[in-house]
């Protein structure tokens, strides 16, 4: 009975219309208002924004033309080395003299270079065939260096022309010298064998370490110049190494993907 009696009294008594009500707090309205600015950005950030990525892999210093093994169009004994590893040849230039039994024979360079590597020695017997020499080709000594770098199949479609190059070179100390810089100039149309990699390179070891994990795709790197730096080449240092760059060296490259879209958005 007393139930029903608060309850008619509540009923009964004004509506307390003219008092103000307070629908939150300051603290909750500027949460409130953080949360909606931070979504609004997230929002905009997903629909124009883009991640950088990149792709490692190794690489190795050239003059861009490549290289071609030299092998003995004979079958006899080296009585003579006619050339020196590193000197600069002029094509059909004579590398070695060989002892047949129908009579002494040379062995001439196919096209101008640099002796890269030079199998070959004095009183060694060589069959029909065999490698003799690695001629790099190049013209003249001064000739810019590229970079080839060796990346994933799965990877070279993502690479950009002109997209920017980190080099990390073998004989140079990255901490106190830096990378190398450059840009890519060309990415190569389709993965390469462990012969094409030696065929251009002049070197079936390396051939067999960069597609240890698959055929790679070859892209040429032109590397950034520098009038400042020993080498010539622009280093992430100010100077870079106080010596000269060869042909041959062994890097690891590091190349900027093109930008990904960070949120793939589902219409219906």
């Amino acid at each position: 009975m007393q139930f029903r009696q608060q309850a008619l009294a509540k009923l009964q008594s004004p509506e307390e219309l003219d008092l103000p009500v307070r629908f939150a707090r300051p603290q909750g309205w500027l949460v409130l208002s953080v949360t909606v600015v931070a979504m609004a950005a997230a929002s905009v950030w997903a629909v124009t924004g883009s991640v950088a990525s990149t792709v490692s892999a190794p690489a190795v210093l050239t003059h861009g033309r490549g290289s071609y093994v030299l092998q003995s169009p004979v079958a006899g004994q080296v009585t003579a080395v006619l050339a020196r590893q590193g000197e600069q040849l002029p094509a059909n230039s004579p590398l070695l003299k060989v002892r047949t039994p129908t009579g002494d024979s040379v062995v001439r360079t196919l096209d101008a270079g640099r002796v890269s590597t030079l199998a070959a020695t004095v009183g060694q017997i060589i069959r029909t065939g065999a490698d003799v020499a690695a001629v790099e080709k190049v013209a003249r000594a001064g000739d810019p260096l590229y970079a080839t770098v060796y990346v994933p199949a799965q990877n070279a479609a993502s690479i950009p022309d002109g997209a920017p190059v980190d080099l990390t070179v073998q004989s140079v100390p990255t901490q106190e010298y830096g990378v190398l810089r450059g840009h890519v100039k060309s990415v190569g149309r389709s993965a390469q064998s462990p012969q094409q990699i030696a065929a251009f390179l002049g070197d079936s070891q390396l051939a067999e370490q960069f597609t240890r994990n698959g055929r790679p795709v070859a892209v040429t790197v032109r590397l950034d110049k520098s009038p400042d730096t020993r080498s010539g080449y622009a280093w992430s240092s100010a100077d870079g190494p106080p010596f000269e760059l060869t042909s041959m060296t062994q890097a690891s490259g590091s190349i900027e993907l093109a930008d990904q879209r960070p949120v793939d958005w589902l219409l219906p």
